[in-house]
């Protein structure tokens, strides 16, 4: 019983740092008018999606090294620091005046956050096993889609001419550093995590060096096909994240506040029942078959195909919403499950390398779309065809996600 309170409890503390890791990245969508209009130098949508296209490659990059780092020291070292860091950063972003600093900015940032998720995620499988692990991912997930929400209203922040966004980066900055102390010192370690060569609780076996890990990683086709998997969705998930407030506002006429919650409100509350209901399920499913959690992932991105069909085709605003709301539902049932899987792939030490390996692919292809998105709108090339593209994208995804098969149980160690 004590495990147990203490396995929810480090989930229940990572909530609010997963809100800040998203809610600081989402306000950069919601407040691109702004943002543009006080920093003229940023001149065209291709400069904007390089801006976001600069977080994302410098994350991705470094996403493999957070993972590597966080499998050979404590994690919880790991987590404090890197939201100390980018917290600091957050606040400096609300002071900087031209393009380059922007973007500047935005890249340090993603070298903080790249040491999170890997090291947040493993964290938390660390001490759970198989009965409650897609529901503990789905929880923390949960902060995730929470800090998309908040960051949607930043929106009315940026129009709030007593406030304006650069006050927005600097309150969220500030209190990001303040949690960083004492989610130091709540967080504990599982078992046996600071001994050499014990990634976690659940194993003391060898911890590889660089090299070896990145060959155990890639000789496994499981592992494989589960970075394809994690990279391909991501695709129209990145473009809906940081240019559906600007493409609402487009389309429909609407304000920069309006546009940023439409955006961002109803996909992001269909994520969070997602996790939810994904989490149960598959953790569900995994009493029948180690494949479980594999067939509720692939049930979720089926949901991708008529929802981006119809954001690329919606011709009034509520349609619109409908179609996210689906696309949504189908990003939680996705989300939740994709660590959970890692960890039937791979053995513990490989966790969070393993996670910053999909980071990299993922993240950096992002990026690409972010740019590659805002190119295309400057040639003015239809939304239909666009996220055409992307639905036929998420019918591979799920011929590939069915290929996996699984080398453990779940909570089986190798």
């Amino acid at each position: 019983m004590k495990n147990a309170r203490t396995a929810w409890l480090v989930v229940a503390l990572l909530v609010p740092v997963a809100l800040l890791n998203y809610l600081d990245r989402q306000m950069l969508a919601a407040m691109k008018s702004s943002m543009m209009d006080d920093i003229p130098d940023i001149a065209t949508k291709a400069n904007w999606g390089f801006v976001l296209g600069s977080f994302k490659w410098v994350y991705a990059l470094l996403s493999p090294v957070g993972g590597y780092v966080a499998d050979r020291v404590s994690r919880r070292h790991v987590i404090a620091a890197s939201l100390f860091i980018w917290s600091a950063v957050t606040w400096l972003t609300g002071h900087v005046e031209t393009f380059q600093q922007l973007v500047i900015a935005r890249a340090v940032m993603g070298i903080s956050e790249a040491f999170y998720i890997p090291a947040a995620l493993a964290f938390i499988t660390d001490f759970h096993y198989g009965e409650t692990r897609s529901r503990a991912v789905g929880f923390h997930q949960m902060g995730i889609y929470a800090g998309i929400i908040v960051g949607g209203f930043s929106g009315y922040v940026a129009d709030n001419p007593e406030l304006g966004w650069r006050w927005a980066f600097s309150a969220c900055g500030v209190i990001g550093v303040i949690y960083a102390l004492p989610l130091f010192a709540l967080l504990s370690n599982p078992p046996r995590l600071d001994v050499p060569g014990g990634g976690d609780g659940e194993s003391t076996s060898r911890s590889p060096s660089p090299l070896s890990a990145v060959g155990e990683l890639f000789t496994n086709p499981g592992f494989v096909l589960l970075v394809l998997y994690f990279t391909l969705p991501a695709l129209a998930g990145w473009v809906v994240k940081d240019w559906m407030p600007s493409i609402l506002k487009e389309q429909f006429g609407l304000g920069q506040g309006q546009a940023g919650i439409s955006a961002v409100l109803y996909v992001q509350l269909a994520s969070l029942v997602g996790v939810g209901m994904g989490g149960f399920f598959a953790d569900a499913w995994m009493k029948h078959t180690n494949r479980g959690r594999i067939y509720v992932s692939a049930v979720g991105m089926t949901f991708f195909l008529p929802a981006l069909f119809g954001v690329g085709n919606a011709g009034t605003l509520n349609v619109a919403i409908g179609f996210l709301i689906l696309f949504g539902l189908g990003w939680g049932f996705f989300d939740c499950n994709n660590m959970p899987i890692l960890c039937q792939l791979v053995r513990p030490e490989l966790r969070a390398t393993g996670y910053g390996f999909m980071n990299l692919v993922s993240i950096s292809c992002g990026g690409f779309a972010d740019w590659g998105f805002g190119k295309l709108q400057d040639n003015h090339v239809p939304l239909n065809v666009i996220f055409g593209v992307f639905a036929g994208i998420a019918l591979l995804s799920v011929v590939i996600v069915l290929l996996i098969k699984p080398r453990y149980d779940a909570g089986q160690t190798p």
